[in-house]
């Protein structure tokens, strides 16, 4: 048993039947963001700045009794590059900023 559809349904219904207007075509949405992939690798360029950063800083090397030994040594990169993109998540040193912008001016100029 089918069941009508009620009044309203029907009337959006009708307006989908009805046959496109000939050379019309739906308009393509705007890129919402067309430079992310430049964003995203300047971002990475600077988490990785910041990693070597905070490496050579040396706010890891800890040679206490209660350190956390070969494991530790193993995966400090891990932790000191989790810290870097935490950094720049949080609006970073600004590098990010000036290298996206770098790169878009030369993305125009091509």
């Amino acid at each position: 048993m089918t069941h009508p559809l009620p009044a309203a349904n029907t009337a959006a219904l009708q307006h989908l039947r009805q046959p496109a207007t000939s050379g019309a075509q739906m308009p393509r949405p705007a890129d919402p963001q067309p430079h992310a992939p430049l964003r995203e690798a300047a971002q990475a360029l600077e988490a990785g700045f910041l990693a070597e950063m905070l490496k050579a800083a040396g706010l890891h090397d800890n040679g206490s009794p209660f350190s956390g030994g070969a494991g530790e040594e193993q995966f400090a990169s891990f932790l000191i590059e989790a810290q870097a993109e935490t950094i720049v998540a949080a609006g970073g040193i600004g590098l990010a900023e000036a290298i996206f912008e770098s790169l878009k001016e030369r993305s125009h100029g091509q």
